[in-house]
């Protein structure tokens, strides 16, 4: 009983979820829950009211938590975490000590990884990649081939995107 009542409460969090829960497992380290064609290792945490689905892949000490979503293709792994709200998808890998929160999105073949930070709204998607200590926030969008990397902020409504390279300390505001 206590396997259903949980799965209609992830239901209310995450509406579009199918009315049963065949397929699905919660993961022992955590409770969060894991589609069965999804791959998260033991030493892994999924938590909350996070989803881990389609073929993903969450090793190593990667946590997933609140209400995150990881999905698609995506691998999260090493040290990463992803938490909030934050929705990693497509084939998009995030490593290392690398944190992806809030409302933050990294899909398509983005990569974000180091001590690197997304988190507000932002958005990394392609084949960008956001490394070292670099920090992506707020409505910031960082796409195509771009690199954000070093010390480097990317924030506001700022666009980061074709073959650009932001890094050092470099601080890219957007407004309006």
């Amino acid at each position: 009983m206590e396997h259903n009542e949980s799965w209609e409460a992830i239901r209310k969090v995450h509406p579009w979820l199918p009315s049963s829960s065949e397929g699905w497992h919660k993961h022992p380290n955590g409770g969060g829950w894991v589609q069965d064609t999804a791959n998260v290792s033991s030493d892994a945490r999924v938590s909350g009211e996070a989803l881990v689905y389609d073929e993903a892949r969450v090793y190593d000490e990667a946590q997933v938590y609140g209400e995150a979503q990881v999905c698609g293709k995506a691998w999260v792994f090493g040290e990463a975490q992803v938490y909030g709200e934050a929705l990693v998808y497509g084939e998009a890998l995030v490593y290392g000590k690398a944190r992806v929160y809030s409302d933050a999105q990294v899909y398509g073949k983005a990569q974000v990884s180091g001590d690197a930070l997304v988190y507000g709204d932002a958005l990394v998607s392609d084949k960008a990649w956001v490394y070292g200590k670099a920090r992506v926030y707020g409505k910031a969008l960082v796409f195509g081939k771009a690199l954000v990397y070093g010390k480097s902020q990317v924030y506001g409504k700022a666009r980061v995107y074709g073959d650009a390279q932001v890094y050092g300390e470099a601080q890219v505001p957007g407004g309006g």
